[in-house]
């Protein structure tokens, strides 16, 4: 693995800047000629347009992160007015791409970086991990050799090289979770824009915080053999306690017994599905955006459920 601490820039690539101004006498050069050995995306703008401003920077992060891939052209219709109407352009921002020297894609508006590493890739191809989505493989394998700080630490990096990318976000949280930080966890998680709260890391680390919270809520983050072994007596002399059965697929989610949890709540659903507002049920959809939509419990409980639910 590569030190974190020690990691140096690429260089710059050779040949012509990956990002330039150009204008409607060079157009023919800095485009079309140019697009005929590596894919050149243009952006038109102007100084006052406001969807430019917000559109620029994220088209120069994507270009910059393909490494080369694509080049960036900028034309600034104000300037080159005789070059926009050729192009047809009818509003700003407006955006080409040249490939082969032809015109083969474009768009017009503000869209979000997903979007525009869409865009870019149907031109292109993949482009491959950003460096701060490589940052973030690297984090995760620090983090699951236990050494949370190094994993802070790298987590950070890709988050001020990309903010608000999600893995960064969600990984940040998941190292306060599991340093005991609930309250820094959760203002990691507010920097996720709307458009990526759905997004299964970022449900991952909100379930895992609601979790732990709820533990922390009824006593602490585990629960003592003992503890567990009293709450299972309980179930079995008293089994219609929807309560003790809840407190015990609690306490199982807290000592790491999850199979056994998603048991005791499944148990609890074909008993009673409406038991206190359908606690049963939320906490299991809570369990499962913790594992995660590809877990093997997740799939298997999911199936069940609906089973229990629809039948």
């Amino acid at each position: 693995m590569t030190d974190a601490m020690n990691l140096t820039p690429a260089p710059p690539p050779s040949g012509p800047p990956l990002i330039k101004d150009s204008s409607t006498a060079e157009f023919i050069t800095d485009v079309v000629e140019a697009s005929k050995e590596v894919p050149v995306i243009v952006d038109l703008w102007a100084p006052w347009c406001g969807p430019c401003k917000t559109l620029s920077p994220i088209i120069e992060k994507v270009i910059t992160d393909a490494q080369g891939a694509v080049r960036l052209v900028k034309i600034n219709v104000d300037d080159n007015q005789e070059l926009a109407a050729q192009l047809r352009v009818q509003s700003i921002p407006a955006v080409y791409a040249f490939k082969g020297g032809e015109p083969v894609d474009g768009f017009v508006g503000a869209l979000p970086e997903s979007q525009i590493k869409d865009f870019v890739k149907k031109i292109v191809g993949d482009l491959g991990p950003s460096p701060a989505e490589d940052l973030v493989q690297e984090a995760v394998v620090v983090y699951k050799s236990g050494d949370l700080g190094a994993a802070i630490g790298i987590f950070a990096m890709a988050l001020k090289s990309e903010p608000g990318n999600v893995g960064a976000i969600a990984g940040l949280a998941e190292c306060y979770i599991a340093g005991g930080d609930l309250d820094l966890a959760t203002q990691t998680l507010a920097l996720v824009s709307p458009e990526h709260a759905s997004d299964p890391v970022i449900l991952a680390a909100h379930a895992e915080l609601t979790l732990r919270q709820q533990s922390a809520e009824t006593g602490g983050d585990g629960k003592s053999s003992a503890e567990v072994t009293d709450l299972e007596a309980a179930v079995q002399a008293n089994p219609k306690d929807q309560q003790i059965r809840y407190d015990l697929a609690s306490a199982y989610v807290a000592d790491g017994r999850r199979e056994d949890a998603v048991e005791a709540l499944l148990d609890m659903i074909a008993m009673d599905r409406k038991w206190d507002d359908d606690a049963a049920r939320k906490q299991l959809v809570t369990l499962f955006d913790a594992f995660g939509p590809t877990d093997e419990l997740t799939q298997s409980g999911r199936r069940r459920l609906s089973s229990l639910l629809f039948s």
